[in-house]
């Protein structure tokens, strides 16, 4: 197998960079950021002003950098150019910045020049240069090695991208006007670009020889860099290029053209002579050798001596295998030699295209200039955020109606309820659940009969403060009749009848209230034994052991119970996996909302916004289409759990299990409705007996009081009289006739005598009222109530003493003494004379607003753990 003649040319073709003159570029930008901004912006945007200014400086230098430095310069230039752009106009427009003319030369003949007032003149010969760059670097490897030849290519598709992205982006505008030159136009710079892929092409074609790869694999590679030679010679030979670049130049490629077409078939004659095809390989040498004939006749001089020594070596080994593929077909084949013209084209594999400079040059990060944001671009970003919002709004739509549709179908369906019914998972309706579970932590109808027995308790504990504190009355009665019989008209002072008719009329009403109290707890005992077996399913635990089974067919004609139920759980594990995808899907559009930023790209677009809109918006385009593969999915799948569910009804007699389910549903509700009912009246009735004994314990301490008064003046009475009948006086100041009362907030001057003095225990007087518990057992034997009728009171009025008056039945709490009465009647009238619990509205519940200066009204005796009472009809009076 002959070497590769084309392997030892390694001559290839650089691209110098364009020239331009000194620019001051800083003072026009500065001096529009005043005038359209402020002085201070320009102050905040100096050093973004002075990069611009040294990365122009250093452009115009030329190439005193390393290449790879110069590359850099050059994209950070260009993205720099794309910042300026959008922020300042520079155009010839008096209202522009009309001061700045860009001046560049022509990189094939350097006397023509182009000098306009267009950014994008500026912007295509950086472009030009950094491809230029790019191709000088591919030349300064080492392309005797393969790493050498390996990163040539790499360089050479860069240098190709950057001239594909100034044909496609910027070569047009730059090219408006007449100061314009060849370099940048768009037929320049697609020739450039396929100049430059011819190059990278063959460098891989080397590697791919040093490799020793097949014969077929290396005429497919070399027949392409043939093709890109060619494409670059048919843009030479046309206009504007015809004239504008050197003849070696055009010699360099149409030989370029010819030696690899013709290697191409050299390589693919080698094929077929193994294949023993020897009429195609006759036929294919024969075209290698034509072309490379008609080349070296009609190519223009000026071609490199090495690549016309590789022709002539490639041409002396087609000939040589021409010679010997003829001798062997006239003397074994005798086939028949096609011409060329039928012969079918060569096949072809590339191995290179242009670098995408898109992000390389993406200037939408750029930080220069970003405080500048005009007007146009502001309203821009508006409309495309609005675009994104209805994109956004009506998929999240598209997302809530499917997940809603899917909840509604299943629920119409049961599902899956009744599969988890006949797993034994089942469980009842929320809200129903939770009632249930409100009564169960409150004891469930078990406890009821402990809060029975505890209205009890109070009922009674109320009775015997009622006994009790009749006793107290009926004792001060009974000794006040005594001493009336014992002295007669000497016992002066008022019946206790006349001090304790309020008082006793109260005691009357409480125990009215008491007896219907009585009769509305017999009511509910009577309505918790009526209801019991109702109530007694809230007693099951857990509550769903109390709902009927969905069981399987006793007889099955094909046992296929077992196949329709996993079907169906599949389906609906399918749908659930749908609805996470859906939840995935509304998360994933607005994650992409919250990072979609277009302003850089805005700020940096030179061209229509709606064509960058309708590029951008394209981003939401897959997740649309995922949701609608979503939605189309559900669908299907809902038609084949319709079905589905259609034959485990059938099978599972499924309607008569939800009739026996919902008949238990409706019993734990009427079950959870009685129990509240009961639970709500035992509640008030214990309101009721906790406030009527805040009630009796306060009467009972004013009856204390009271009584205590009365020990008071019975024995400060006795005295006096004793002292009349033993015929002392002691008148100082008195009547003949009467008794006076010491006056509310005067100590009493009592003359203690010698005989023992009877106190009860609740008469001691005390700053406030003592503490009693809710329920305490009786101090004395339990004694009917109002088993005495009481005695005949009189009418008579105490008469009205001057001096001295009987105290007030309250003791002060808080040492401070009530205002006095004007006379006692009228106080005890005030104080016990309204209606008793539940109409009652005597001060102790409802006290009339305090006068300044007044007493304060006495706290609870017991303090209730319960609010205060509530008004309600069932302990209506």
């Amino acid at each position: 197998m002959a070497t590769s003649t084309a392997s030892t040319t390694n001559i290839m073709l650089a691209i110098f960079e364009k020239k331009t003159n000194s620019l001051d570029i800083y003072r026009p930008l500065r001096n529009f950021i005043v005038l359209n901004y402020s002085e201070r912006e320009a102050q905040n945007l100096e050093d973004d002003l002075q990069t611009l200014k040294e990365l122009r400086s250093d452009i115009e230098r030329g190439t005193s950098d390393s290449l790879p430095a110069r590359r850099d310069l050059l994209q950070s230039y260009y993205k720099a150019l794309c910042a300026v752009e959008s922020r300042f106009p520079i155009s010839p427009d008096k209202d522009h910045i009309n001061t700045v003319s860009f001046t560049w030369f022509d990189a094939f003949k350097n006397k023509q020049k182009a000098s306009q007032q267009n950014i994008h003149l500026e912007k295509a010969a950086v472009l030009f240069n950094l491809g230029a760059v790019h191709s000088q670097m591919g030349l300064s490897f080492d392309r005797s090695a393969v790493e050498g030849r390996r990163q040539a290519s790499h360089s050479f598709i860069a240098a190709a991208g950057a001239f594909a992205f100034l044909r496609d982006n910027v070569a047009m505008k730059a090219s408006v006007g007449s100061s314009t030159t060849v370099d940048v136009s768009v037929e320049c710079a697609g020739m450039l670009e396929r100049l430059i892929l011819a190059q990278a092409q063959e460098c891989v074609y080397e590697n791919t020889i040093a490799k020793g790869s097949s014969p077929g694999v290396c005429a497919k590679i070399s027949r392409q860099v043939a093709l890109y030679y060619e494409e670059a010679l048919g843009a030479l030979n046309n206009a504007p290029l015809n004239q504008h670049f050197d003849k070696a130049w055009m010699a360099h490629v149409q030989l370029k053209a010819a030696l690899f077409y013709a290697e191409a078939c050299y390589r693919y004659s080698l094929e077929l002579h193994e294949k023993e095809e020897i009429a195609e390989e006759i036929a294919r040498l024969k075209s290698g050798v034509n072309a490379l004939s008609e080349a070296k006749k009609s190519s223009p001089k000026g071609a490199a001596q090495q690549l016309l020594d590789a022709i002539n070596k490639l041409e002396a080994n087609l000939n040589r295998n021409l010679e010997r593929a003829m001798k062997e077909n006239d003397r074994v084949y005798l086939m028949r030699v096609p011409p060329a013209s039928s012969l079918p084209p060569l096949p072809t594999f590339s191995m290179v295209k242009p670098m995408p400079m898109n992000e390389v040059l993406d200037a939408s990060k750029e930080k220069m200039f970003a405080s500048l944001v005009p007007d146009s671009s502001a309203k821009a970003l508006s409309r495309y955020t609005e675009m994104v919002d209805d994109v956004i709004r009506t998929q999240a739509e598209k997302l809530q109606q499917g997940s809603e549709l899917a909840r509604v179908r299943l629920k119409e369906m049961d599902l899956p309820d009744s599969i988890l019914a006949l797993e034994g998972n089942f469980t009842l309706p929320l809200a129903l659940k939770e009632d249930v579970e409100a009564v169960q932590i409150c004891g469930g109808p078990a406890g009821l009969e402990g809060e029975l027995q505890q209205l009890k308790d109070l009922r009674r504990v109320n009775q015997e403060l009622l006994v009790q504190t009749e006793e107290l009355l009926q004792k001060e009665a009974t000794e006040d009749a005594q001493f009336r019989t014992q002295f007669g008209t000497r016992w002066t002072r008022p019946q206790s009848s006349t001090l304790t008719k309020n008082l006793l009329d109260r005691l009357n009403r409480f125990a009215a209230n008491l007896k219907q109290a009585a009769e509305s707890d017999a009511r509910i005992e009577r309505s918790v034994r009526e209801h019991s077996a109702l109530m007694s399913i809230l007693d099951r635990r857990p509550i769903e052991s109390a709902l009927p089974t969905l069981a399987r067919p006793i007889m099955s004609l094909d046992a296929s119970e077992d196949a329709i139920v996993g079907a169906l759980k599949l389906s609906l594990r399918q749908l659930e996996t749908l609805g996470t995808e859906r939840a995935g899907l509304e998360d994933m559009l607005k994650e992409m909302k919250r990072k979609d930023d277009i302003l850089p790209k805005l700020m940096t677009s030179t061209g229509s916004y709606e064509d960058l809109f309708r590029k951008e918006i394209s981003k939401y385009d897959h997740i649309c289409q995922e949701i609608a593969q979503n939605l189309e999915a559900q669908e299907q799948l809902l038609m084949q759990i319709q079905a589905q569910n259609d034959q485990f009804a059938a099978i599972f007699n499924l309607e008569d299990y939800k009739a026996s389910r919902e008949r238990s549903y409706k019993q734990i509700e009427a079950a959870v409705a009685k129990f509240q009912e009961i639970k709500e009246n035992i509640n008030e009735g214990l309101k009721f007996y906790v406030t009527l004994q805040d009630a009796i314990t306060n009467v009972k301490q004013q009856c204390s009081d009271f009584v205590m008064t009365r020990n008071i003046q019975c024995r400060e009475m006795i005295d006096d009289v004793q002292r009349q009948i033993s015929g002392l006086s002691f008148q100082d100041g008195k009547s003949s006739g009467g008794y006076t009362y010491p006056s509310v907030g005067q100590p009493h001057q009592v003359q203690r005598s010698n005989s023992p003095q009877t106190t009860e225990p609740g008469n001691v007087p005390n700053s406030s009222h003592p503490q009693i518990s809710n329920y305490h057992p009786p101090q004395q034997p339990t004694m009917p109530a109002f088993s005495h009728a009481p005695p005949p009171y009189s009418s008579q009025q105490p008469p009205p003493m001057p001096q001295q008056s009987a105290p007030s039945y309250h003791m002060p709490a808080s040492g401070h003494p009530y205002p006095p009465p004007q006379h006692q009647q009228a106080a005890v009238s005030h104080e016990y004379g309204q209606p008793a619990y539940p109409g009652w509205r005597g001060p102790y519940y409802n006290a009339p607003p305090q006068q300044p200066g007044s007493m304060p009204r006495p706290p609870y005796t017991v303090p209730s753990p319960y609010p205060p009472p509530h008004q309600s009809g069932y302990y209506r009076q």
